[in-house]
């Protein structure tokens, strides 16, 4: 028996979904009760059948945030609506080696989404733990001493988090400035401006949806190019392969393997009855290699085209921030060519992965590196 929460399966789970995606492409999961969904189709559906497949897990007995990625239509629609819009690393040019993680991928979205929010850029140490302290919670999805820790964790943080955002929200409210966190507390839904609850938890969801796709999108993408090195030189051959490059990462390493639903009725899928009020989990790492879907699923093609992934889900959860992680990617992996050159992985390190069940990428990635000639890495950076 896999255990499919053990850091082993979470660095690699792509063998286990070749395996079982084609006999048994629904199972449900004996430790957590939880439904998986693993194949392409069966994922797509949960993700757009949102009438039978709810985000609010309360269908499944279970308690969520007031985010709105836990909201079903037409609530969230509305509140969606409101939101839709290198100095790192001359610090280690020199150095020859550094932690990407820490030293860059994880502060650089972080320091984005908190100017965006109008939040002090500077905090982003302090925003990064408030980020990794939320995305525990998904350890609750099975009642173990692990979850038992993520809930007084998360309970202890709101204690601290809370009254900054509510200082950061009166002081929009007396003086508004141009960022976000403004923008929330003058918009209203259906004529009435939204409560201060509302308002810190779209804070709490985009500290951690601004930051960590992007960050998790910037280390994998290290690491397929480094698994990849014939995919690497012909990216530095044809750098207008950038865009489609990123794509395929977001597809061959999802930086959200999985997503929750509940039921809210009883749902036939590939010959079995998924009872109403069931705790469902579609695995979207697992579709994105369906080879169904996908020639040659297990390749790493920087110009795979067409490439129909659904790394950034699908239907009315579509990731809000897409277009601005995209662009954020397009940025950094130029800028870690010009500035770093060949960048190396020590392939044979196991690298522990995120605190974070649903997430896939590694909580620490050192690196070597060497200059390389500028024509090569200018002509990408144009990008």
């Amino acid at each position: 028996m896999i255990d499919l929460y053990s850091p082993e399966f979470r660095r690699n789970p792509f063998p286990f979904y070749a395996e079982i995606r084609e006999r048994l492409p629904l199972m449900k999961d004996p430790q957590s009760g939880a439904w998986m969904i693993l194949d392409y189709d069966g994922v797509k559906s949960a993700l757009t059948a949102h009438q039978q497949f709810s985000s609010e897990m309360k269908h499944a007995g279970r308690g969520n945030p007031e985010w709105i990625i836990f909201m079903d239509p037409p609530r969230q629609q509305r509140l969606r609506g409101l939101v839709s819009r290198r100095r790192l690393l001359r610090k280690v040019a020199k150095r020859g080696e550094m932690e990407l993680v820490e030293e860059y991928a994880a502060p650089l979205p972080m320091m984005v989404i908190a100017e965006m929010i109008g939040i002090p850029a500077g905090d982003w140490t302090r925003f990064r733990r408030w980020s990794d302290t939320i995305l525990k919670l998904s350890y609750t999805v099975k009642a173990d001493a692990q979850a038992d820790e993520a809930i007084t964790d998360y309970a202890s943080l709101k204690g601290e988090m809370h009254p900054h955002l509510r200082a950061v929200i009166e002081e929009r409210t007396a003086v508004p400035e141009d960022d976000l966190m403004t923008r929330l507390v003058q918009a209203e839904v259906d004529c009435q401006r939204l409560t201060e609850s509302e308002i810190i938890g779209f804070i709490e969801l985009l500290i951690v949806a601004g930051q960590e796709t992007t960050s998790n999108l910037i280390v994998n993408a290290v690491l397929c190019l480094s698994e990849f090195p014939e995919q690497r030189a012909r990216l530095k051959a044809e750098p207008a392969l950038l865009g489609s490059a990123i794509e395929e990462v977001l597809r061959y390493r999802s930086p959200v393997q999985w997503l929750f639903r509940a039921t809210t009725c009883d749902v036939e899928m590939h010959g079995q009855t998924i009872p109403k009020g069931a705790l469902v989990i579609p695995l979207v790492g697992s579709a994105n290699r369906d080879p169904r879907q996908f020639a040659d699923p297990e390749l790493f093609d920087v110009g795979r085209s067409p490439n129909a992934h659904i790394g950034f889900g699908h239907g009315v959860h579509f990731c809000l921030g897409v277009e601005l992680s995209r662009l954020e990617a397009r940025v950094a992996l130029p800028d870690l060519m010009e500035h770093l050159g060949e960048i190396e992985v020590d392939a044979g390190a196991a690298w522990e992965p995120r605190s974070a069940l649903h997430v896939h990428g590694p909580a620490r990635l050192p690196i070597r590196f060497r200059r390389e000639s500028e024509e090569v890495t200018s002509s990408i950076h144009q990008l």
